[in-house]
């Protein structure tokens, strides 16, 4: 189940940091910015929220890091989880299988970087929409909830990382300016084969 939150101001920031667990703190605390801690505490918040409403667990989520940097909950092996946040909203998909999640605002569409992290095909796509921008935002999240679902970059080849994508399924929301999308893996009876 996808969650996102986009109230990042409407809660106050000491007594909610002092609602996470300590490891969570540490983390937010670590952030030089308001705007960063708000953020990093509204992600975990968020997933208390999704863990009570999917599961009902109503413990303080534990962290735990792998080494590709994904986290897990500790003590909960079946849940799967993700969490990211842009300057408009956090956001959170928990589930029984991998899952990946990413958050993106959106204003202006760059070429320059578009020729560095989208492959041909992806900017005759954007090129060719009513809004580049979006468009960008969309395949761009679509990568990173791929990278943050499998932890593979494709050997580095970020502009051919959708290339192949029979076996994920993606699902975008657009929400004022900012865009969401996850993805998680097919089921066997979704795939297609040639």
């Amino acid at each position: 189940m996808i969650y996102l939150n986009d109230h990042i101001n409407d809660f106050d920031l000491e007594q909610a940091l002092a609602s996470v667990s300590p490891q969570r703190r540490e983390q937010a605390l670590r952030y030089r910015q308001e705007r960063d801690r708000r953020l990093s505490v509204a992600a975990y918040r968020l997933l208390q929220h999704a863990l009570l409403q999917e599961y009902g667990i109503n413990e303080l989520p534990q962290l735990v890091i792998n080494h590709n940097g994904k986290p897990s909950l500790a003590g909960h092996k079946g849940i799967h989880f993700s969490l990211s946040h842009c300057r408009e909203a956090v956001a959170c998909i928990v589930g029984e299988h991998p899952v990946g999640i990413d958050v993106e605002t959106y204003s202006h569409y760059s070429e320059e970087v578009a020729a560095r992290v989208m492959s041909d095909e992806e900017i005759s796509e954007i090129n060719a929409s009513v809004c580049p921008a979006e468009a960008f935002t969309r395949l761009w999240t679509m990568k990173e909830s791929l990278f943050k679902l499998t932890g593979n970059d494709n050997d580095g080849d970020i502009a051919h990382m959708l290339d192949d994508i029979s076996a994920y399924r993606f699902t975008t929301i657009v929400h004022g300016h900012y865009l969401c999308s996850t993805c998680e893996l097919a089921l066997p009876s979704q795939l297609t084969h040639s």
